[in-house]
């Protein structure tokens, strides 16, 4: 049994919105009362999950698509927070009316994950048993959980068969676990900037991160709540860490170069393990900005989740065989200089979907911005994807895109 509770937003008054945006928006909380069984063996008895949509559901409830978000994202796709006109939505430029994800024609679902720190239940939040926050006691989870929690806001919805779902990053994995898992429920499977398992290498960056985390004083054994403490200071390098990774090379060097901070009054420099390149000083305010508004166990979760994630591992490492049963059309897009995520991680994808004839739409774009670019603006990169939400558009007999709308107009 699920309820709904939306916060009341009555006495907020309008405020002026970006050309294009669904507007002022704010989230529902749906409460989940069945309890979940996780893949880990274990069983969260209930939970919340923070929820913003955009556009309306069709009388044939075909027209859904499903948002799933990377790690330190959320429900809040698109629009301006009713509660913060600064709070712009992380995908806002692909989602809204006449964009790529057009909400004139589909029912566009955002949904912030189990285990999150933005509204939906998480190791911040309090569990029953005990009456205190869940703190290291919270369940471990996997993008397959993330996708059974998913599947029940569908049901909740009363939508049987989603028109796409679509994300980028952590969030193509979940799309991609929903063809796997769910294949009569997925119509197309938008895969962006995404892998089929992660490398070595980015475990190892994972892991290097969660060990600024735990290795850092105020960390508590996770329980750092009770303590009326947060690990700052780990968090803030776990973000520095994970914000190189995002950015590629050419991208780094054109925003900062070898930049250095400007000498003192005589000159010269001071030589020392202060802040003394513009890079440093980036980073620096990136990772303590992060430490503000980000919950340090759910960043343990999340990466761990990524780590795990391996549809291929009980096929014997074979993706075409993890792939045999899904059904959905897919669109992969991936960036040339996204290292983190590399376009061979794509083509793998690509591969295993044509070994099993199925019909797969492949885009592979030259942004300098590496893994981050999913999330930029670039009139390739979102002319394949409108271009794609056509053909879905046309395939369900939606309504027409506006001739005055979108970035192909």
């Amino acid at each position: 049994m699920a309820k709904t509770s939306v916060p009341d937003i009555s006495s907020i008054s309008a405020t002026a919105v970006p050309l294009g945006s669904v507007g002022l928006v704010s989230p529902q909380f749906i409460t989940f009362d069945t309890p979940l069984r996780l893949t880990s063996g274990q069983v969260l008895p209930g939970y919340e999950l923070a929820v913003e949509t955009y556009g309306e559901l069709n009388a044939e409830r075909n027209n859904a698509v499903l948002i799933c978000h990377a790690l330190n994202a959320s429900h809040h796709v698109a629009g301006v927070s009713a509660s913060n006109p600064n709070d712009i939505g992380w995908w806002d430029n692909m989602v809204g009316p006449g964009k790529a994800v057009d909400t004139d024609r589909f029912f566009v679902i955002g949904v912030n994950n189990i285990g999150s720190c933005f509204g939906s239940t998480g190791p911040a939040s309090i569990n029953p048993e005990t009456g205190q926050p869940w703190g290291a006691d919270f369940p471990m989870l996997t993008v397959e959980d993330w996708v059974r929690a998913q599947a029940r806001l569908a049901d909740y919805f009363g939508i049987d068969k989603l028109a796409a779902v679509m994300g980028g990053s952590l969030g193509g994995m979940q799309a991609l676990s929903w063809a796997i898992t769910c294949p009569e429920r997925v119509g197309s499977c938008i895969v962006i900037a995404s892998t089929p398992r992660l490398s070595a290498q980015n475990i190892g960056f994972n892991e290097v991160a969660r060990r600024s985390i735990i290795s850092d004083p105020d960390f508590h054994g996770g329980n750092y709540y009770a303590h009326g403490l947060v690990p700052k200071h780990g968090l803030s390098v776990a973000r520095m860490v994970g914000h190189i990774t995002y950015l590629s090379d050419d991208d780094m060097a054109e925003k900062f170069g070898r930049t250095q901070r400007a000498p003192a009054d005589n000159g010269e420099f001071h030589y020392g393990y202060g802040v003394e390149f513009e890079v440093e000083s980036y980073l620096r305010y990136q990772g303590e900005k992060f430490s503000t508004y980000f919950d340090a166990n759910t960043y343990l979760l999340t990466t761990r989740a990524l780590d795990y994630f391996d549809p291929a591992r009980s096929h014997g490492g074979d993706l075409a065989r993890a792939l045999q049963g899904v059904k959905a059309d897919f669109l992969l897009v991936s960036f040339a200089t996204d290292w983190r995520f590399p376009p061979a991680r794509s083509r793998e994808i690509v591969r295993a979907l044509l070994k099993n004839n199925r019909a797969v739409t492949y885009a592979e774009i030259d942004a300098p911005h590496g893994h981050d670019a999913f999330l930029l603006d670039d009139a390739r990169y979102h002319a394949v994807v409108q271009g794609y939400y056509d053909r879905i558009a046309a395939k369900l007999g939606l309504p027409e895109r506006s001739q005055t709308q979108g970035v192909l107009a």
